[in-house]
């Protein structure tokens, strides 16, 4: 089983804390959710930064809050509960914001990881390398930064002779010839915490903002004479941000490659990249097909040779080897070995498909567990049941559990054959080996081996369509199909040939 994201860096080097920046407006995703919150690939972005980090094991993980805390404090605690929220009060910088988490812990030494709750590209291998090369360089400060094609209006890094980086000069102070720099910031930073916090209380306001900006800290230790290192990054996706919802879009295509990039690289077919999408948390097997148009979100996890799609979302499920989803809707289903779903079948959460179970065209199903080799083939549903093995289940057979109070429970046996359009009224049992008979309104238990019929015998009103509905086509058509019943009765009942013959 391959997970769509690759796994954690082993053995990543470790930092005495992290600390994420998540407290701004983010005014240009023009939303009531949270920058930080914003979902891509299975995750908020947010969950991506807090996840990349997971693997250094800091002792302690600060998240500075501001706008929007409570949700991001909510989030928080179903995500990272070990995560300590900091507030913010009033957003005057990534200088301030980050003298505000270390205040939060005065007690911290070691290297502090520095980054943006607004990164969701950035990958653990990335922030690995980064805390390595500071910890073997032994720098006060190190800057992840990375080389890009157009670096306009972004902060350049310049660099001595021996690699050190002495300034991040931004757009508006530059040269032309830094100007012409393209290796920019990244605003992740590792850096020692007691220099970091001397570099924080020295810093001032003293630009067009009148905001505290951590790239003041860099400076400020260059000219300590600390050593200050770069690292750049492979790929300059991981460092971009997401400030609306146009980027918000372009880095969840980017996050999507990436997966998909990883699943066919590890043995799985995915048809037409472009159309199928896989969050991070999905684990998908060798040999596992992907159709166009299918969505894999959640907890799930696919098989070895299983077959998804096309036009199929699957959401928190778990689908088998050589299991088959075509054109369906599920959500929290377990799907057995070898079995098979759809198309156009909705699988709702508590549905537990065995090997060889099949659900097919327009069927519905919630909390039932399907025996193997089971079958519901069509136009039925099937909620709060257990259904043995080897049965089979006729169409438009609804399994009926609500009165309206409380849901009850259908249980059928193995080997039972459910006839079509038949009412199973809840709480009812269908023994083994019984049947029911088509069109039947089932109430009471039916023994095993026994056929349970439920419906009234079948009356004629004849000649009623010309009584009630005169003139219509239907009256018009009953009258033609009578007149040659009795031309033929006529014809059949006259003078035999024997009677003619002289």
């Amino acid at each position: 089983m391959t997970h769509a994201q690759p796994d954690p860096v082993p053995d990543a080097p470790t930092v005495a804390a992290v600390v994420v920046l998540a407290a701004g407006q983010g005014t240009r995703m023009r939303s009531a959710t949270p920058k930080v919150l914003h979902p891509l690939g299975g995750r908020s972005m947010l969950g991506h930064v807090l996840a990349a980090a997971a693997p250094l094991g800091a002792g302690v993980t600060v998240v500075v809050v501001g706008a929007g805390r409570e949700l991001v404090r909510e989030h928080l605690a179903a995500v990272a509960p070990d995560a300590l929220p900091v507030v913010q009060e009033e957003q005057r910088g990534s200088g301030h914001a980050a003298a505000v988490a270390l205040a939060a812990v005065p007690d911290l030494t070691g290297p502090v990881l520095l980054v943006n709750g607004d990164a969701p590209l950035l990958r653990a291998s990335t922030v690995a390398r980064l805390v390595e090369e500071h910890r073997s360089r032994e720098n006060a400060l190190t800057v992840l930064t990375a080389e890009v094609e157009d670096p306009t209006g972004l902060g350049r890094i310049v660099r001595d002779a021996d690699g050190s980086v002495r300034a991040i000069v931004e757009q508006r102070d530059a040269t032309d010839e830094q100007r012409a720099i393209r290796e920019i910031n990244a605003g992740v930073y590792v850096g020692d915490a007691a220099a970091v916090r001397s570099a924080l209380g020295r810093i001032d306001a003293d630009n067009d903002q009148g905001e505290l900006y951590f790239t003041d800290v860099l400076a400020l230790l260059v000219g300590d004479g600390a050593r200050v290192g770069g690292v750049i990054a492979e790929d300059p996706d991981d460092v971009l941000g997401c400030n609306d919802r146009v980027e918000l879009a372009a880095r969840r295509r980017t996050l999507n490659d990436r997966v998909l990039d990883d699943l066919m690289r590890s043995g799985v077919t995915v048809v037409d990249p472009l159309t199928t999408w896989v969050d991070v948390t999905v684990t998908v097997g060798r040999d596992a097909v992907l159709e166009p148009g299918t969505h894999l979100q959640g907890a799930t996890s696919v098989g070895d040779a299983a077959h998804v799609g096309p036009d199929t979302t699957l959401v928190d499920c778990t689908v088998a080897d050589g299991a088959s989803v075509v054109r369906s809707h599920c959500l929290g289903a377990a799907i057995g070995p070898g079995a098979t779903v759809g198309p156009f079948s909705y699988l709702r959460p508590g549905t537990d498909l065995g090997r060889g179970a099949k659900v097919g065209a327009f069927v519905e199903t919630k909390n039932v567990q399907v025996g193997e080799g089971s079958k519901v083939p069509h136009l039925s549903y099937v909620g709060d049941a257990t259904i043995g093995t080897g049965s089979n289940i006729g169409a438009a057979t609804v399994f009926v559990n609500y009165d309206g109070v409380a849901k009850h429970r259908t249980m059928i046996g193995d080997h039972v054959r459910v006839g079509s359009d038949t009412m199973l009224v809840a709480p009812v049992t269908v023994g083994d080996g019984a049947y029911t008979a088509a069109g039947s309104v089932i109430t009471s238990d039916v023994p095993p081996g026994a056929m349970g019929v439920a419906r009234a015998a079948q009356r004629n009103v004849a000649g009623w369509v010309r009584r009630r509905r005169p003139g219509t086509p239907a009256a018009q058509a009953a009258e033609a199909a009578e007149n040659r019943a009795g031309a033929l009765r006529e014809e059949s009942s006259g003078p035999s040939r024997a009677d003619t013959d002289s």
